[in-house]
């Protein structure tokens, strides 16, 4: 009986909600008031950290009139939100953080050194905005802080729960897009950045990723990645510049599969980011996914500002 109990509390405990993510931006492209952006925090805090930043304050809006956020735009953007990840430097990842960077208030940016250095050289100058952040061009503002991550090290997300693991992932290579582990106490979020698969860009990229992470899937630690599908199975490989489709993200989880076992991989949510909103392409990508499931995965589709509650 008492082996049944702990049994029992066991499998509650594993089914716990560990994270909220609330979509502010789900696109890859075009739809300037809807790009890659997701708030996650711990169930019942109040301090976000935000996945990537295309498009902040319309999502922000979006999250209050479906009341997955409390309180105004101006005091969720100011005082909820505690940071930034940036996965990499191109616009549809971080126009709203660049854009909103008036109205914020101080906090910590997260990024890769080469991201870093695009924030240093490219947007925070005088020629495209103004420096905002604490270092590069002069004068700075210093409203933000950059908290250079370095791979496969951890940090802490100052005034959140969480704790910060990056990898490097290949964007047409060379180009360095990047991943995070987001740890709370023993669970794990996994967000990317744009990326390719390693077949097509010749890189070792996710299968240095899928190494480090099974030992967690298998322990049910980790039980969400985030991930790019951004075309359909008909969009050439040659004119994937740098993403995935249904197929190839497939392909990915079955170099995972043969790490973690299939009954492991078959617990596994995976919120599908950064579709292409060309015409019918996301509804395209949602039914090949859908369709052609042969690792039983858990595809979620997410919708701006619909909050996610995930273990």
């Amino acid at each position: 009986m008492k082996f049944s109990l702990f049994a029992i509390l066991l499998s509650i405990a594993s089914q716990a909600q560990n994270f909220d993510v609330i979509p502010l931006g789900i696109y890859g492209g075009e739809e300037e008031d809807n790009l890659s952006a997701y708030l996650v925090r711990a169930p019942n805090d109040k301090a976000f950290l935000c996945l990537d930043a295309g498009t902040v304050n319309a999502g922000i809006r979006k999250a209050i009139e479906l009341k997955s956020l409390n309180g105004t735009s101006e005091t969720v953007l100011k005082e909820q939100i505690k940071g930034y990840f940036i996965s990499h430097g191109h616009l549809d990842h971080l126009s709203g953080l660049i854009i909103n960077s008036p109205a914020d208030a101080k906090k910590d940016i997260y990024a890769i050194n080469p991201v870093i250095q695009i924030l240093q050289n490219h947007y925070f100058i005088n020629d495209t905005w103004i420096n905002f952040a604490d270092q590069g061009q002069k004068p700075t503002l210093g409203k933000y802080h950059y908290n250079e991550l370095k791979e496969g090290v951890e940090i802490p997300a100052q005034n959140t729960q969480f704790y910060l693991k990056p990898f490097e992932l290949s964007h047409v290579n060379p180009y360095k897009s990047s991943a995070v582990l987001v740890r709370k106490d023993n669970h794990y979020l996994l967000y990317f950045g744009d990326t390719g698969a390693d077949r097509i860009e010749k890189s070792d990229k996710l299968n240095s990723i899928w190494n480090d992470i099974a030992p967690l899937i298998k322990k049910g630690q980790l039980n969400t990645i985030m991930i790019e599908v951004s075309f359909p199975n008909s969009q050439p490989e040659k004119s994937l510049f740098g993403h995935l489709k249904p197929n190839l993200l497939i392909e990915e989880m079955q170099k995972l599969k043969e790490k973690t076992g299939l009954k492991n991989l078959e617990k596994l949510n995976i919120v599908v980011t950064h579709r292409k909103p060309t015409g019918n392409n996301p509804e395209i990508i949602r039914e090949e996914l859908l369709s052609y499931n042969p690792l039983k995965i858990n595809y979620i589709f997410p919708e701006q500002g619909k909050k996610i509650s995930l273990p």
